[in-house]
C-alpha cells in the first residue's frame, strides 16, 4: 500500500525575521514539489540557540527516520561544517542560498551544503509571500545584515551587512498581505534602524513609514521590531506621535543598564541617553508602552553593576522585558573577556525576569476598567494596541480586531471581556 507523502514541515528558531524567510523557503519549497522534507531555520543568538536547534534535529530524525532534513539559517550560515558533520541532516543552506528558489530542487540534483560568504552579498532580493502559517500578525521584512559589531554578537557574520529592500517592494508586499485579511503588519529585520542607510537618498526608518501608510491606507496596524535607542531622530519620534496606526509600543534594544558594560558591549547609547529618550517618547505620545532585550551576567559585570541595571529597568518602567542570559559566542571579543560564573547569569536572568514581572502586573493593573482593541490571535487570546497580552472572554475570530474591557491581570497580561460592540473599526 502507497503511503501518503507528507508536506515540506519548516520549523523556525529565533526571530521575526526567520520567521518571514521561513514563509519564503516554504514557498519555494512546495513549488518544488519536496514532500517529506523537514527544515530547520536556525537562530545563532546565543549558543543555547544553537545547541536547542541541533538537539531539535536529532529529535526529528528520531521519530522521521525517511525525511530529508535541511538545516538552514544564522547557525548553519556560520558553522556550516558543524551541521554537515550531523549524520541527521542531509543539506545545509546558508542565509543567502535558503531564499534561493533555485536551490530547493530535489536533493540529489542539488549540493549537500550551499552556504557563500555572506559579507560579499551587497542586495537583498524582495520576496513576495501570501501569508504565514499558524499566525494573525504578518512580518514584513525591510532591510537584511547590520553594520554595527557588538562584543558579545554574532550575528553580523551569520547576515552580513545592512542591505535596505525599496520602498517599492515593501509596499508590495504589505498590500498583498492586506489583501490577504491581515489588519497587522511588523516591519522587521536585522537592524531595522539602520533602514535606508545603503539607498539612493538615503530615505530612513520615519520616511519609509509615512511613505507605506499613505500607499496602504487599508493597512490597520503597524508596528516595529527590535529598536536601537540611537535610532530616534526627530522625524521617526515625530511619526510616532502623529500616526495612530503605529501602534502604542516600541521594543528596544537596550542590553544592560550600568554604562561600563555599556562601552564594553560596544552599545552606542549609555544609561542616560535612555533616560531621555524615554522621557521624550512619552511626552510625544502619552500611553506608549516598552519592552527591552537585556543580557544577564555580561562579562565583567559586577553584582553592583546588575544592582544598576535592575534599578534603571526599575526606573524606567519597561513591563516587557525579554532577558538573555549571557552566552558567549566563539569568535566575538566577548567571548575573550573574564566571564562570570555560569549559576550567577542565570540567577541575574531569574532576577531580572521577577522584576519584568512585577512590572507587566503593574502594568496590567493600571488598564482595569479600559477599553482596548485586541488582535485576537485566537479565540480566547490576542494582544492589545500596546502589546499587552489578553485572555478573552466571549470568543472572538482569529485575525479580527475586537474591542474589549479589561477586568483583571493574569501573569503575564489581563483579562477582558469582548464588548458588545466588538469588531472594532
Amino acid at each position: 500500500m502507497n503511503m501518503p507523502r507528507k508536506p515540506v514541515d519548516l520549523r523556525t528558531f529565533g526571530c521575526r525575521l526567520n520567521a518571514f524567510e521561513s514563509e519564503v523557503m516554504r514557498g519555494h519549497a512546495e513549488a518544488a514539489g519536496l514532500t517529506d522534507t523537514i527544515v530547520f531555520n536556525t537562530c545563532a543568538v546565543t549558543a543555547e540557540a544553537e545547541r536547542q536547534a541541533r538537539q531539535a534535529i536529532r529529535k526529528a530524525r528520531r521519530e522521521n527516520p525517511a525525511a530529508t532534513i535541511v538545516g538552514a539559517g544564522c547557525a548553519a550560515q556560520i558553522d556550516p561544517a558543524r551541521f554537515a558533520a550531523m549524520a541527521e541532516v542531509d543539506r545545509v543552506l546558508g542565509n543567502e542560498e535558503k531564499l534561493d528558489a533555485g536551490q530547493w530542487t530535489p536533493a540529489l540534483e542539488t549540493a549537500p551544503v550551499a552556504v557563500a560568504d555572506i559579507m560579499a552579498v551587497r542586495d537583498t532580493a524582495p520576496h513576495l509571500i501570501n501569508g504565514f502559517d499558524g499566525r494573525s500578525r504578518a512580518f514584513v521584512q525591510i532591510q537584511q545584515g547590520c553594520d554595527h559589531r557588538c562584543t558579545f554578537c554574532i550575528i553580523p557574520y551569520g547576515r552580513g551587512n545592512n542591505r535596505s529592500l525599496p520602498l517599492g517592494a515593501i509596499v508590495d508586499q504589505v498590500r498583498a498581505l492586506v489583501a490577504g485579511g491581515y489588519r497587522e503588519v511588523v516591519l522587521t529585520g536585522v537592524d531595522i534602524a539602520s533602514y535606508g542607510g545603503d539607498l539612493p537618498g538615503r530615505p530612513g526608518l520615519a520616511n519609509l513609514v509615512r511613505r507605506l501608510l499613505a500607499l496602504v491606507p487599508d493597512l490597520a496596524r503597524l508596528r516595529f521590531s527590535s529598536l536601537d535607542p540611537t535610532a530616534f531622530d526627530d522625524d521617526l519620534v515625530q511619526v510616532i506621535a502623529d500616526e495612530p496606526r503605529v501602534m502604542p509600543h516600541l521594543h528596544l534594544s537596550l542590553q544592560a543598564g550600568h554604562d561600563l558594560i555599556l562601552k564594553r558591549m560596544k552599545r552606542r547609547h549609555l544609561t542616560a541617553d535612555v533616560t531621555a529618550l524615554l522621557v521624550r517618547l512619552r511626552a510625544a505620545r502619552p500611553g506608549l508602552v516598552f519592552g527591552a532585550d537585556v543580557i544577564a551576567g555580561f562579562p565583567t559585570e559586577s553584582a553592583a553593576m546588575h544592582a544598576q541595571t535592575l534599578a534603571h529597568l526599575a526606573a524606567w518602567e519597561i513591563p516587557f522585558l525579554h532577558v538573555f542570559p549571557y552566552s558567549p559566542r566563539p569568535g566575538t571579543p566577548a567571548a575573550r573577556m573574564p566571564q562570570v560564573a555560569v549559576e550567577t547569569r542565570r540567577r541575574r536572568a531569574k532576577d531580572l525576569r521577577d522584576l519584568g514581572g512585577r512590572l507587566r502586573r503593574a502594568h496590567g493593573a493600571g488598564q482595569i476598567g479600559r477599553i482596548v482593541t485586541v488582535l485576537a490571535e485566537r479565540a480566547d487570546f490576542g494582544h492589545a494596541d500596546d502589546f499587552t497580552p489578553v485572555t478573552l472572554r466571549g470568543g472572538a475570530r482569529p485575525g479580527a480586531l475586537v474591542r474589549a474591557k479589561v477586568t483583571g491581570t493574569t501573569e503575564d497580561g489581563v483579562a477582558a471581556t469582548i464588548a458588545d460592540d466588538a469588531v472594532a473599526a
